[in-house]
Order: structure tokens, then sequence, then C-alpha cells
């Protein structure tokens, strides 16, 4: 299993990692759409070539083609809509967020899976990207469309997660 592998790779003194990674993804109470959609595109996010080698098999088993295809598109338009909302957000100059953005976002409105998992999968991949403009945005989105805190919460714990699996072995990686 993906997250076994994940787990024994992890040094030591990322013990709590093991643990949460454990807790997060293997005993997640989310639907399995909604989980491994998560997982999918946080993995991705976390740009992390080991993490996403191991868990992206175990999301396709678990996951539809259009809600595989759905998670990699969350990842990716999130890739671009955090950089822009997040240089809006930071710039003191509030004028730009006034203007026309001009850039596609279909995806959004058409994700191909239940708008309200592809509204989970952006708000993790924002939390990875540190985008508070976009995660207040999916998070209201969410609590609208009546998703319980728990839910948002279990998204951006496995957000955390993943990418700090995914720093951890990078840098033990590059250590070695």
């Amino acid at each position: 299993m993906a997250l076994d592998e994940l787990k024994a790779a992890l040094p030591e003194y990322a013990k709590d990692l093991k643990l949460n990674l454990g807790s997060v993804i293997g005993n997640s109470e989310l639907p399995q759409q909604q989980l491994w959609g998560t997982v999918l595109a946080c993995a991705i996010a976390s740009r992390s070539e080991r993490v996403l080698a191991e868990l992206e098999p175990e999301a396709r088993a678990n996951l539809k083609p259009e809600a595989y295809d759905a998670a990699k598109a969350a990842a990716a338009i999130m890739a671009m809509n955090n950089v822009y909302y997040r240089t809006l957000h930071l710039l003191s100059d509030k004028e730009y967020g006034t203007m026309r953005a001009g850039l596609r976002m279909n995806v959004i409105g058409n994700p191909g899976v239940e708008k309200v998992d592809f509204e989970l999968w952006s708000l993790a991949v924002s939390a990875i990207n540190g985008c508070g403009q976009c995660l207040d945005s999916h998070e209201q989105v969410l609590r609208k469309a009546g998703v319980d805190r728990e839910v948002i919460q279990s998204a951006f714990k496995i957000a955390a997660v993943v990418q700090a699996v995914g720093v951890t072995l990078e840098t033990e990686g590059r250590l070695a």
C-alpha cells in the first residue's frame, strides 16, 4: 500500500508525520471520491515526485476517470489562481483587485464532478499554496453548500500532512 511505503520512507524524527499520514488518509471518514481527489490534488501541489509516485496509483484506483481528471484539474487551476489571487491580496495597491483578471477558469464552472468535491480539492490545494483569498472563497462556497466544518478541516489536514511528507522526503533525498 502506498501509505505504508511513504511511512516506511520517513525518517524517525518524522514519526508524527507517519502517524498523521495514517490517520488523515488511512482512517479518513471522507467518502472515497472526496478523499482520493483531495489526496491526488495535494500530492500534485506538493511538488514531491516521491509523494506523487506513491499516492497517484492508489488515487487512480479509487477514483472514476472523470474524478481523477477533475482532481488534476483542481491542482492545475489552483496553481494559477493561487499565484494570481495571492498577489492581489499581498499588493498594497488594491486597484489591481478591481481589474478584470482575463484568465480562463472554465473548469471551475464545469469540473466534470460534483461541485462540492471540486471545491474541496481546490481548497486543499489553496492551503498548500498559501492563498488566503482562495481559501476564503472555497470555504464559503462549501459552507453555503452545507458542508460541515469537519469535512473542510479534513481537507486541509490532508493538505498539511501530504505537504509535510513531501518536504521531508525531498529534504532527506537531497541530504543523502
